[in-house]
């Protein structure tokens, strides 16, 4: 991962944006005024959460990502956007070391492992006999052959060394093997297989590459029941959620994730439709975990079973030990804790729970609209914890009543909202048929501001250590990237590029066509490359090169999985790609513009601007047409 999507998986641009700039919802996105030119009748200023970045449909018509928002606002060059940016974020900016860089190629070794053993479990579960105990057992939970296809799932043979001689003959060592957490070294030497006998389910970062593997017995006598794989450099449990590379469109679609507690309930929820879910494989959520979830929504259900809910759980003191790794066997329920992290992160965390002695998959089997029920019975932390306290009790015992309103008042204290606070300390009253006053003189009163602030220091989150990988798959930067992987490869192309662009009667290529900052700053450089002549281009991309992108631009300059271009596909390739990234750019505009004129019913200015990206869209696509029935040729 670059440094510079490091940054931005911390930083959230709603949160960077919103201390300038006030604003509202608008659908997916949210509007306000435009803070880089004088407007108050108009609100054309867009942030976009899913694809991180902010565009003015007024008289800026710019865009860009966090950075382009901080030079743009503060009048910074990148390095400078960059520096601050990683301090806000508590991101060290490291030089591009001989070190650091056979240790970015040593993980990029350690995830072509990892996807290569996701290859060898399918195998052994698909096409040998031992692996059909493992295929029937999938096949009666009502998994289809299509879905485990579509999540890896495999069998790890019943064996100390299949894996292990398997993966010393491809030419892997036993270091490595140890290092991607695929064996476990004996005490008195040697190594041998983790997973045997096991049904794997490959687990994959918010990028979709794969960093570990979870695995069920088959054997009932085995134990744990599911084993993951151990800390690596890759694997971090507690900033890991499985399923979140697959849930990432609905989640975003539907404004709202469903967490529940095992890989299966996530893969058959998936399977009947249900793709907004995810699993942080079976122990309490972490506050690193919500914060990946808040980059996609900021509306959160936990769909616990009621022994994890309930009342044994609860009256456990509400601050829950976490339990390690490979024993937790429950989806433990933290409600202090997930009151904190609400509060920090301002999001909505609700708690539904599922009927005694089932489990996601099943009821979803039985009967989907079920689990629309469930999810939709979902209620607030506070109001959960309430009823589930209140259940079976005595009411009308004065200790009991004091006990439960003990529990519950140090919850409705951590609520930030005035409202909402007031409001469960209402509710408790009602629940407990006592008189408010009661519940104020016994330390439910509202903090001073004072205290608020000492508490919220003395709560106050450690600096995150680690840092998940940024989701870079979406379809828009995948075009950015691929354009710059050509042109780093032939930057000349860019001649020739242009030529195609002036007899389309289009505009030339420039950094404007992208918005991630990253990409804007090596187009420049690419272009000042062409227009020197002190030296090669490729010599003057190197000794130019800002330190903090050398890693993004070894990642561009790996092999292409179709091999290298030569250069009249190159450019074909190229033409195509530009025109389909601006196509889809302009779409976006004319999406949005289209809302927003619906919505503010606002006149000249954005019909102006209407008028001019649909006529954009049109030459556009009739271009597009045009290259596709004809390729490119060089002049």
């Amino acid at each position: 991962m670059s440094t510079t999507d490091e940054i931005k998986s911390r930083i959230d641009i709603l949160d960077l944006v919103s201390e300038s700039v006030q604003l509202r919802r608008s659908g997916k996105n949210y509007v306000g005024f435009c803070p880089f030119h004088a407007n108050t009748r108009t609100p054309a200023f867009v942030v976009f959460p899913e694809s991180g970045t902010w565009r003015c449909f007024g008289e800026c018509n710019e865009g860009g990502d966090i950075f382009r928002f901080v030079m743009k606002k503060e009048g910074w060059d990148f390095p400078e956007a960059l520096r601050h940016l990683a301090e806000k974020a508590g991101v060290v900016l490291q030089p591009m070391t001989p070190e650091r860089q056979a240790e970015v190629e040593e993980h990029e070794r350690l995830y072509a492992l990892l996807e290569e053993a996701v290859t060898f479990f399918r195998y052994h579960l698909t096409q040998t006999p031992a692996g059909r105990p493992a295929l029937a057992y999938l096949e009666k939970r009502g998994l289809s052959p299509e879905t485990m296809e579509r999540f890896g799932m495999g069998y790890a043979p019943e064996s100390w060394d299949t894996l292990t001689r398997h993966f010393t003959q491809k030419g892997y060592s036993q270091e490595e093997l140890i290092q991607a957490g695929m064996v476990t070294e004996r005490d008195n030497g040697g190594i041998y297989d983790r997973f045997r006998n096991r049904i794997t389910i490959p687990i994959r970062d918010i990028s979709g590459k794969p960093v570990g593997f979870g695995a069920r017995i088959l054997n009932p006598e085995d134990q744990p029941k599911f084993l993951n794989s151990p800390q690596t450099v890759l694997f971090d449990k507690g900033r890991l959620l499985y399923g979140l590379d697959a849930a990432r469109k609905a989640i975003r679609a539907q404004d709202q994730v469903v967490i529940v507690e095992g890989y299966l309930d996530v893969i058959a929820l998936h399977q009947a439709g249900f793709e907004n879910v995810v699993s942080p494989m079976g122990t309490a959520l972490t506050e690193d975990q919500l914060r990946l979830l808040k980059r996609v929504t900021r509306r959160m259900v936990m769909a616990l079973d009621p022994d994890a809910a309930g009342q044994r759980a609860t009256l456990r003191g509400l601050e829950i030990a976490r339990q390690t790794m490979d024993h937790a066997t429950e989806m433990v329920f933290d409600a202090r804790g997930l009151m904190r992290q609400e509060g920090r992160l301002q999001a909505d965390l609700r708690v539904t729970t599922l009927p005694e002695g089932e489990d996601p998959d099943e009821i979803v089997l039985r009967d989907p609209q079920e689990w629309v029920r469930i999810v939709a019975e979902a209620k607030p932390v506070v109001i959960h914890v309430m009823s589930t306290l209140a259940q079976d009790q005595n009411l009308d015992d004065p200790k009991v009543k004091s006990q439960i309103a003990a529990q519950v008042l140090p919850l409705i204290n951590e609520v930030g909202n005035p409202i909402e606070r007031e409001d469960y300390r209402q509710r408790l009253a009602r629940l407990l048929r006592i008189d408010e006053r009661a519940l104020v003189l016994s330390g439910g009163a509202t903090p001073s501001p004072r205290t608020s602030r000492r508490r919220s220091e003395q709560r106050r989150p450690e600096p995150v250590a680690a840092l998940q990988p940024f989701a870079a798959g979406r379809p828009v930067r995948a075009m950015e990237e691929h354009i710059l992987q050509l042109l780093l490869r032939q930057p000349e192309a860019l001649y020739l590029l242009d030529r195609q662009l002036q007899k389309a009667n289009l505009q030339r290529f420039s950094a404007q066509d992208f918005e991630q900052a990253d990409h804007q700053v090596l187009s420049k450089l690419l272009q000042q490359s062409l227009d020197q002549d002190q030296s090669e281009s490729n010599q003057y991309l190197l000794e130019n090169l800002p330190e903090s992108l050398s890693d993004l631009v070894r990642r561009y300059l790996e092999p292409l999985a179709g091999g290298e271009p030569e250069s009249q596909p190159l450019l074909e390739d190229l033409v195509y790609t530009l025109l389909r990234l601006r196509l889809v750019r302009v779409n976006e505009n004319l999406d949005q513009l289209r809302y927003l004129q619906q919505e503010l019913e606002s006149g000249d200015l954005l019909q102006e601007n209407y008028s001019e990206v649909t006529a954009q869209y049109i030459l556009l696509r009739q271009r597009l047409d045009k290259t596709l029935r004809a390729p490119v040729q060089v002049d």
